[in-house]
C-alpha cells in the first residue's frame, strides 16, 4: 500500500503545484509560484528515485487506481504500469523538468506571466508522467492530449507575438493529423481485442498475428500492420518525424525552458516511448517495422541537412532534437528499441543542457537569438562556454561521452537489420553523424569562438566590416557586455553536463546487454539486431577505445574540422558556397517547399473549401432558400390570396358555396 502511494504522489505532486500556482498565482506571488512548483517537482523526483530502486529490487506493479466507467464487458480505467521502462521514464522526465523549473527562475525574472509560467510547465509535467505510467490505452490517450495542450499553451505563452499564435496554432493541428491515426488505431485495438489494457492485448496479440481486414473492397491488410502503422502514425506528430515535424522548428517561439522541457525529455519523446511499449505488437509486423525504420531514416538526415543553414541559436538545436528524434525512430525500425530508449535517456540530458545553453547565451546578448551577432564569448561567460562543449561533444557522438554510447549502438544495431529499409536506414545514421558534426560546432564557433560581432557600451572601436559591409556591432550598441547569468541559471546547466558525460558509460552494458528491461520490451528471434550486437560488446572501455578507429568517429571528427575551417579560418567560403549552390540553398531555406505546400494546399484548400461551403450551403441554399426562399413563398401566396379578400359579404357567401358543393360532390364520389 505504501508503493501505490508513491506512485500516486509522482504524479499528482507536480499537479498541485500546478493548481496552486495556477489558481492562486496572485496571492502567492512570484516566490510562492516557483516554491510550489519546484517543490511539487522535486518531491515527485524523489519519489521517482524510490520508485527506481524498488523496481530494481524487482518490485513492479500493474493495477487499476480508478475505474472510470463500465460499459458491457470494457471497462474504462485509470492505472498504472511501473516496470523498468516506466521507472527510466520517470527518472528522466523529473530530472529534467526539476533543472528546467530551477533554471525558469533566472530566465522568466522580469516576465509579467512569471506564475502562469510555472503552473503550465508544471501541468506539463504531470501530462508526461500520466503517459508514461499508463496502464492501458486510455490513460494514455489522456496523458497524450494532455502534453499536446499544455504544449499549446506554453508555446503560444507570449500570445501578443503573431509568430507565437501561428506556431502554437500550427503545432496544435500538426498534432491532431497525428492523433487522428492514433485514435483510430485505439479504436482498432478496441474493436478486435475487446480491451483496452496492456497486457490482455499483449496477451491476445500472437493469436490475431495473422488475421487480416479489409479497408477497400478486394484488398485485405495485416491486421498488425495497420494497428501499428496508425499507432505510429500518432508518434509522428509527437514525436515530430517527416512529414508531420513541420510544428517542432516553429515551436522555438516558446520562452526557452519549455523549448528544453518539450523538445528534451517529454513531449518529443513520447511517441518512441509509446512505440517502445507497444513491442509486443510491433515485433508482429515486419511491415510496420520497415515503415517505421524509413521514416525515421528520412527525419534523422534530411532534418540534420536544415540544421546547417539556421542562423536562430534555438532553431539549430531544435533541428538537431529532429534529426536525433529519427536515430530513436530508426532505432525503434530495427526493433533495438532498448537502444532507442537508451538514447533518448541520454539525449535528454544533453540536449536539454544544450537548449539551456543556448538560453544562457540570448539572456547575455540580451535576448538576441542570432547567432552571427555572436562570437567570442567563450571569455564572457565560461560556464555555458565549457557546458555547451560538453553538450556538443555527448550530441556528435564523441568517444565515452553518452551520446557516443547510445548513437553508436543504433548505428550497429541498424547494420545488423535484415529489414527491408535497413540499407537506407543506415546510411542515412551514419551520413547524418557527419552533418550532425558540422551543423553542432558551426555553432558553437559562431558563438562561442572568432571575432566578437557585437558591441558593448563602452566598445569605442570600429569592429570589422563584414562581406557586405555590414557592421554587427551596431546590433548591440548600448547594452553592457555579455556576462555570465545568476546561479539559477547556470547551475541547472552544471548538473546536466554532468549525465551528458558518464551516463552514457554506467548505463550502456545494463540497459542494451543485462535484463535490464525484463518483459517490459518484446523482441521477436527473427529480429537479432541486438542480439548479434551484444556479440560484438566487449565493454564500454574497448568500445570506446575501438571507436577511434570507426568510420562513424572519423566522420563527426570530420564535420568538426570542416566547421572549424569554414567559420574560423575562412568565413569567405560558406558565402561563396552559398552563392554558388542557390538552388540547394533555398531548397533548404524553404525546409523542402514542406510549409509552403501545407499552407498552400491545406490551409489554402481549407479556406477555399469553407468559403464555398459558405457560399452555397450558408448563404444560398439554408438562407436564400429555406430561410428567406420559405419567407418569400408565403408572401407569394399571401399575394394572391389577398386578392381574394374584397371586404364583400356576398363575394364570401358565394365562396362558401361553391366550397359547400365541392365537399358534397366528393363526398357523394366516396
Amino acid at each position: 500500500m505504501e508503493m501505490k502511494t508513491l506512485y500516486l504522489l509522482v504524479p499528482l505532486a507536480p499537479l498541485l503545484g500546478a493548481v496552486i500556482a495556477g489558481l492562486f498565482g496572485k496571492a502567492i506571488g512570484r516566490a510562492g509560484a516557483h516554491t510550489v512548483t519546484i517543490l511539487g517537482v522535486a518531491i515527485s523526483f524523489l519519489a521517482s528515485l524510490a520508485v527506481f530502486q524498488d523496481v530494481q529490487a524487482g518490485n513492479t506493479f500493474n493495477g487499476t487506481v480508478y475505474t472510470w466507467l463500465t460499459s458491457g464487458d470494457i471497462s474504462l480505467e485509470i492505472g498504472f504500469l511501473v516496470d523498468r521502462l516506466t521507472a527510466v521514464m520517470m527518472l528522466v522526465v523529473t530530472f529534467v523538468s526539476l533543472m528546467v523549473h530551477i533554471y525558469t527562475i533566472g530566465y522568466m525574472v522580469d516576465d509579467p506571466g512569471y506564475q502562469r509560467f510555472f503552473s503550465y510547465i508544471s501541468l506539463f509535467t504531470f501530462s508526461m508522467l500520466m503517459l508514461v505510467m499508463s496502464n492501458n490505452f486510455l490513460q494514455l490517450f489522456f496523458g497524450w492530449e494532455a502534453v499536446g495542450l499544455v504544449s499549446y499553451l506554453l508555446i503560444g505563452f507570449w500570445f501578443t507575438r503573431e509568430t507565437a499564435i501561428y506556431a502554437n496554432l500550427k503545432a496544435f493541428l500538426v498534432n491532431r493529423v497525428g492523433d487522428f491515426g492514433f485514435l483510430l488505431g485505439i479504436g482498432l485495438v478496441l474493436a478486435y481485442f475487446g480491451t483496452l489494457d496492456y497486457q490482455q492485448v499483449f496477451q491476445m496479440a500472437p493469436h490475431l498475428a495473422s488475421h487480416n481486414i479489409t479497408l477497400i473492397e478486394g484488398h485485405a491488410w495485416p491486421l498488425m500492420a495497420v494497428i501499428c502503422i496508425l499507432l505510429f502514425i500518432g508518434a509522428m506528430g509527437k514525436s515530430a518525424q517527416f512529414p508531420l515535424h513541420v510544428w517542432l522548428p516553429d515551436s522555438m517561439e516558446g520562452p526557452t525552458p519549455i523549448s528544453a522541457l518539450i523538445h528534451a525529455a517529454t513531449m518529443v519523446t513520447a511517441g518512441i516511448f509509446m512505440v517502445a511499449r507497444m513491442s509486443p505488437l510491433f515485433e508482429l509486423s515486419d511491415i510496420a517495422l520497415s515503415f517505421v525504420m524509413v521514416i525515421g531514416a528520412i527525419t534523422a538526415l534530411f532534418m540534420g541537412f536544415l540544421g546547417v543553414i539556421q542562423n536562430d541559436i534555438k532553431r539549430v538545436v531544435a533541428y538537431s532534437t529532429l534529426s536525433q528524434l529519427g536515430y530513436m525512430t530508426v532505432a525503434l525500425g530495427a526493433s533495438a528499441y532498448s537502444a532507442a530508449i537508451f538514447h533518448l535517456m541520454t539525449h535528454a540530458f544533453f540536449k536539454a543542457l544544450l537548449f539551456l545553453a543556448a538560453g544562457s547565451v540570448i539572456i547575455g546578448m540580451h535576448h538576441d537569438q542570432d547567432i552571427r551577432n555572436m562570437g567570442g564569448l567563450r571569455k564572457y561567460m565560461p560556464i555555458t562556454w565549457i557546458t555547451s562543449l560538453i553538450g556538443s561533444l555527448a550530441l556528435i557522438g564523441t568517444p565515452f561521452f553518452s551520446g557516443f554510447y547510445s548513437k553508436d549502438s543504433i548505428i550497429e544495431a541498424v547494420h545488423f537489420s535484415h529489414l527491408p529499409g535497413s540499407g537506407f536506414a543506415y546510411f542515412a545514421v551514419v551520413a547524418g553523424v557527419f552533418v550532425t558534426a558540422f551543423y553542432s560546432f558551426r555553432m558553437y564557433f559562431l558563438v562561442f569562438h572568432g571575432k566578437e560581432r557585437f558591441k558593448c557600451a563602452h566598445d569605442t572601436h570600429d569592429h570589422e566590416a563584414d562581406k557586405d559591409g555590414d557592421v554587427h556591432g551596431h546590433h548591440h550598441g548600448g547594452h553592457s557586455c555579455p556576462q555570465e547569468p545568476p546561479w539559477v541559471v547556470t547551475l541547472p546547466l552544471v548538473l546536466l553536463a554532468i549525465p551528458s558525460v558518464i551516463i552514457g558509460y554506467l548505463a550502456i552494458e545494463p540497459m542494451l546487454f543485462g535484463d535490464w528491461f525484463g518483459h517490459a520490451i518484446e523482441v521477436a528471434q527473427r529480429h537479432g539486431a541486438m542480439e548479434e550486437l551484444h556479440h560484438e560488446f566487449q565493454g564500454a572501455t574497448v568500445m570506446g577505445l575501438h571507436a577511434l578507429a570507426s568510420l562513424p568517429f572519423w566522420l563527426a571528427a570530420a564535420g568538426v574540422s570542416l566547421s572549424w575551417f569554414f567559420y574560423l579560418k575562412r568565413p569567405d567560403i560558406p558565402a561563396m558556397l552559398q552563392t554558388r549552390f542557390r538552388l540547394i540553398y533555398l531548397i533548404l531555406e524553404k525546409k523542402y517547399g514542406l510549409d509552403d505546400f501545407n499552407d498552400w494546399f491545406f490551409a489554402s484548400g481549407a479556406r477555399l473549401l469553407g468559403g464555398n461551403l459558405w457560399r452555397w450551403g450558408d448563404v444560398t441554399a439554408i438562407d436564400g432558400w429555406v430561410v428567406n426562399g420559405s419567407a418569400k413563398l408565403v408572401g407569394r401566396i399571401a399575394g394572391i390570396v389577398r386578392h381574394l379578400q374584397s371586404g364583400y359579404i356576398y363575394h364570401y357567401a358565394f365562396a362558401m358555396i361553391i366550397g359547400v358543393l365541392l365537399m358534397a360532390t366528393l363526398f357523394a364520389r366516396t
